[in-house]
């Protein structure tokens, strides 16, 4: 009979800790990005404290991560909730059967191709004997690249054996000494630290690849993360427009708050988050362009022209 008791009690136990760890679970969140200032709202929301604000007792768990790929691997394995990336690797993840939507936008950004070698000035004087860095193979700059070729040489894979993968800082270490690579697509504030260096001069836009604006950044979140914790998913959509309306509204103190995080004065910063170009918005803008190069280049096999498939929040989106 006392073994009875005592194996009922362990029972009851595991039960208790197993809902404890439950619970304990549906207050956490983990959240990934990446290298830039494209991604300074995330920034103001850790040091704002904007998600403990909004959800008292919340566990939040920041990575950073170096390229796309690894967050999608970790979101696919359940370890991220919401990762920040690009348009054209979150359409990719879309294509593998990724249970994930785009939560907000977060950024428009200036990106550029930046060279030192004085005898490119334009794409048309790359040849096979130079190498462009880029942050991998998918990413925005790499499709933007791809659509610049598409146009000018009816070829978008033009380049595709000359590409380094390098995460930005490595890209723009390694153009400044002019070892590796003699080109790189970068994005802020590697990009405006180029362009500040003497004989750095930028040869495509991605605006001009583009051909028109488009959004950089975007958060997506998880099917199972928005079903499974919607106080949490909501508490971090309006942390996240709090961050982008405070970097707006307060962007002398949220220069204050970011020059550390990347290692700037709070002067340059300042003019890095307000340089004609960068803005920080939550609207959506670009998806369907890119979703439509992509699919007839053979990126990804759908072209997602309902938004519903891919976006939570559709009152975002902008065309």
């Amino acid at each position: 009979m006392r073994r009875h008791i005592s194996i009922i009690i362990l029972i009851l136990i595991f039960i208790l800790l197993l809902t404890g760890c439950s619970n304990q679970q549906k207050k956490t969140i983990s959240i990934a990005e990446q290298y830039g200032l494209a991604y300074a709202p995330v920034q103001i929301m850790k040091e704002k404290g904007y998600l403990k604000k909004n959800y008292p007792g919340l566990n939040t768990r920041w990575k950073k991560l170096s390229n796309t790929a690894a967050i999608r691997e970790s979101m696919l394995a359940g370890n991220i909730d919401v990762g920040f990336m690009a348009i054209p690797p979150f359409l990719i993840g879309c294509d593998k059967g990724m249970k994930w939507k785009i939560i907000s936008g977060l950024s428009i950004s200036p990106l550029g191709l930046n060279t030192y070698k004085e005898n490119i000035n334009s794409i048309d004087d790359i040849t096979e004997e130079d190498r462009i860095a880029l942050p991998q193979p998918g990413s925005i700059q790499h499709i933007l690249l791809a659509m610049a070729c598409k146009r000018e040489f009816a070829d978008p894979t033009r380049f595709d054996n000359i590409l380094v993968t390098m995460a930005h800082p490595d890209g723009m270490n390694a153009l400044l000494s002019r070892k590796e690579i003699t080109a790189h697509f970068t994005s802020p504030p590697y990009l405006f630290a180029e362009l500040t260096t003497d004989n750095v001069r930028q040869i495509l836009s991605g605006k001009e690849a583009m051909g028109g604006e488009f959004t950089f950044i975007i958060g997506a979140g998880t099917e199972q993360f928005r079903n499974n914790k919607p106080q949490v998913y909501q508490a971090f959509v309006k942390s996240l427009q709090q961050s982008i309306k405070f970097i707006n509204h307060n962007p002398q103190e949220a220069a204050a708050i970011l020059a550390s995080k990347y290692d700037l004065t709070e002067e340059r910063t300042l003019s890095y988050i307000t340089w004609p170009g960068m803005q920080y918005t939550g609207k959506v803008k670009g998806l369907a362009k890119f979703a439509s190069f992509m699919q007839e280049s053979g990126y990804i096999d759908q072209r997602y022209d309902n938004i519903k498939e891919v976006i939570w929040e559709e009152g975002l989106y902008v065309e």
